[in-house]
């Protein structure tokens, strides 16, 4: 662990020791810096789909070869999180394993830009998945860290609007790359360039913020924070606030703790899915992003098909579902955590962990997602006007949003001191929902017809509300049998 500990010299300084004791601004610098991170995994699993016809192209290869590229890319950015979010949790370290990702995912990002044959792209796009896909547990933790449960549905709203938007301009900026020269090879350019300008802003800008203490253990008391000469009477006032939420939220041991005789599991997120509450929230998120890729997967298709566009044309519908997204994340962070906080005091304060799971769900997953897709697939079917897609995808991914976001921010909510671990756990569900979705979603569109694939689609959603449903209910009584009420 002697580089760790390198960087861990390096890295910026806290003021304070608790990390939930930073000022908003430090928050919000923090904030941005992994919702950029996350960014990386999911533009980079699509900013080159208008290159791929170029690709099989130059490189010789079969259709096959090209979506496993695709396919592999989106598999193991479900499965490297659970190593990523193990090591976290047990080293009890955030900042390292995001700066040493950051590296891996810019090598290999340059070195697939220069390949000559299909089978090194895939080799290369595997590992380029694993260094990208880092934050998507390690995030987590970060926010977790940071973040009171009050604040966390705002803050995971935030975080994941990199992870929601990736997918909608990377198909944007291909599209223009690929009029390059150099064609789809551009796109790892590009790539190449922003992982390495998102590397220096997490090097000086994110610190080490894995939370184990109550900082009143640690001494820390807010007469310290007021003597302190550099701070002002807003920020002040803030961590007063901050103090109390910190010092009454309860402390539960970390499980995660390393002991002399015990060894790191890098597969606990795996087994972490036995528990049912963990498996139906995984799956409720799993569903609902599963569903937004199978979508974008058959949409280049279907518009050339139907609408006749080229590949720049249909790179700008996607960003109406960018537009979708931004809805999406603007009305979660509004109202989940005042909702949370409604529902407490309705019971004169107790504390829920299924208040997480609030009242905007219900409409997202029953009505709001489910429109969407239809409101895709038949006007295609009956030869609409492009707009009718268009918007249908864009109410999708309102719902999406939702959907993903609280459900994630429900395993944080339930497992204290597992953050990286428990969003692993839901990351490894999600991502096997997308790869599964987009290898099927073409066969599917090409057998059945659009209108069809989305109406299993919504009946899949419909589905997963249930389990919603079931997890509101009995989710005290699930976690307390799996000894984590």
């Amino acid at each position: 662990m002697q580089p760790l500990s390198c960087m861990k010299r390096l890295q910026p300084k806290l003021q304070y020791d608790d990390p939930r004791l930073l000022s908003k601004r430090r928050k919000l610098c923090i904030l941005l810096c992994i919702s950029f991170c996350v960014s990386t995994s999911s533009i980079s699993s699509t900013i080159y789909f208008p290159g791929i016809p170029y690709i099989a192209e130059e490189l010789q290869a079969s259709s096959l070869s090209v979506t496993l590229t695709t396919a592999l890319y989106i598999l193991l950015t479900g499965i490297a999180p659970v190593f990523w979010g193990s090591i976290s949790d047990y080293y009890k370290i955030r900042r390292p394993l995001v700066l040493v990702s950051l590296v891996i995912f810019c090598i290999s990002t340059v070195v697939a830009g220069v390949v000559s044959n299909i089978w090194a792209l895939i080799v290369l796009r595997c590992v380029q998945a694993t260094g990208a896909s880092c934050t998507l547990a390690v995030g987590a933790g970060i926010i977790a860290d940071c973040f009171a449960v009050e604040e966390r549905g705002a803050a995971f709203s935030q975080f994941f609007y990199g992870l929601f938007v990736g997918p909608l301009v990377g198909p944007v900026i291909g599209g223009g790359l690929i009029m390059l020269p150099s064609t789809w090879r551009a796109t790892f350019w590009f790539l190449s360039a922003y992982g390495l300008c998102i590397l220096f802003a997490v090097f000086f800008v994110l610190p080490e913020t894995y939370r184990v203490e109550n900082p009143s253990e640690n001494g820390i008391v807010i007469d310290d924070v007021s003597s302190s000469s550099s701070t002002s009477d807003e920020e002040l006032g803030y961590y007063k606030r901050n103090e109390k939420a910190v010092s009454n939220e309860k402390q539960e041991p970390d499980p995660t703790t390393p002991k002399a005789h015990s060894m790191m599991n890098p597969l606990e997120p795996f087994f972490m899915l036995r528990h049912p509450f963990v498996l139906m929230a995984s799956t409720i998120s799993g569903v609902a992003f599963g569903a937004m890729y199978a979508v974008e997967t058959i949409m280049p298709s279907l518009y050339q098909q139907h609408y006749d566009f080229v590949a720049w044309q249909t790179g700008l519908t996607f960003l109406g579902a960018g537009l979708g997204n931004t809805l999406g994340t603007v009305i979660n962070s509004v109202s989940s955590d005042r909702l949370l906080l409604r529902s407490r005091r309705r019971r004169g304060g107790e504390e829920r962990v299924e208040d997480r799971l609030t009242l905007n769900l219900w409409p997202s997953g029953v009505v709001i997602v489910p429109l969407g897709l239809l409101l895709f697939g038949w006007p295609l079917v009956f030869n609409l006007s492009y707009w009718y897609p268009i918007i249908g995808f864009s109410i999708q991914n309102i719902g999406m949003v939702q959907l993903m976001t609280l459900s994630s921010a429900y395993l944080v909510d339930a497992m204290p001191g597992r953050g990286a671990t428990s969003a692993a756990a839901a990351n490894l569900m999600r991502n096997t929902f997308a790869a599964i979705l987009t290898l099927v979603s073409n066969p599917m569109s090409d057998t059945m017809g659009p209108g069809w694939t989305t109406v299993l689609l919504a009946a899949l959603t419909w589905w997963s509300m249930g389990l919603l449903f079931l997890l509101k209910v009995y989710g005290p009584r699930l976690r307390q049998w799996s000894g984590y009420a």
